[in-house]
């Protein structure tokens, strides 16, 4: 299983620095599409992923269009996160998949409401109580990125702590 994480126009380099060493630990390849909110070359941004960067495969694009003309939605296994999900991301059964597409909006509007309004069946959400916003973004793409590697039993993670092994 191939997993991709988008971050469509993200603001905040700290959210973006976490989500690539997560993409890292994972093995998922990291999409930024711009613009973006800062310079990846931000000594923030390089922090918070601290060594992981030369561990992490990531691709730009220069508009959500060319990402969209690239990898089409209608072709792929592709999610919107949103508050406004009309499924729960738990909902679907990843296993099945062999290349899946997450995709997160810029922190303070998430995606563009003509987007999740054209793709309404790919949308989903992570339950929260209501009246509020939302969670973090970095917060966001663990919990979600986390699940499907766990209905995929882990595939290609180190399942055994190497400290029991000694």
């Amino acid at each position: 299983m191939k997993l991709h994480i988008v971050l469509v126009e993200p603001e905040i380099p700290q959210n973006t620095g976490n989500i690539a060493r997560t993409c890292a630990a994972l093995g998922a390849k990291l999409h930024l599409v711009y613009p973006l909110g800062f310079s990846i070359s931000e000594k923030q941004v390089k922090r918070a992923g601290l060594d992981y960067w030369d561990k992490l495969e990531i691709e730009e694009h220069l508009n959500f269009e060319e990402f969209l003309t690239k990898y089409k939605p209608e072709e792929n296994h592709m999610f919107f996160v949103t508050t406004k999900g009309k499924q729960v991301y738990c909902d679907f059964d990843y296993s099945q998949m062999d290349e899946i597409f997450i995709l997160f909006g810029k922190e303070t509007r998430g995606l563009p409401e003509d987007i999740l309004q054209k793709y309404i069946e790919k949308t989903i959400r992570i339950p929260m109580r209501p009246h509020l916003r939302s969670l973090n973004l970095a917060n966001s793409v663990a919990i979600v990125a986390y699940d499907i590697f766990r209905q995929c039993e882990f595939e290609g993670l180190e399942n055994i702590s190497q400290y029991f092994q000694m």
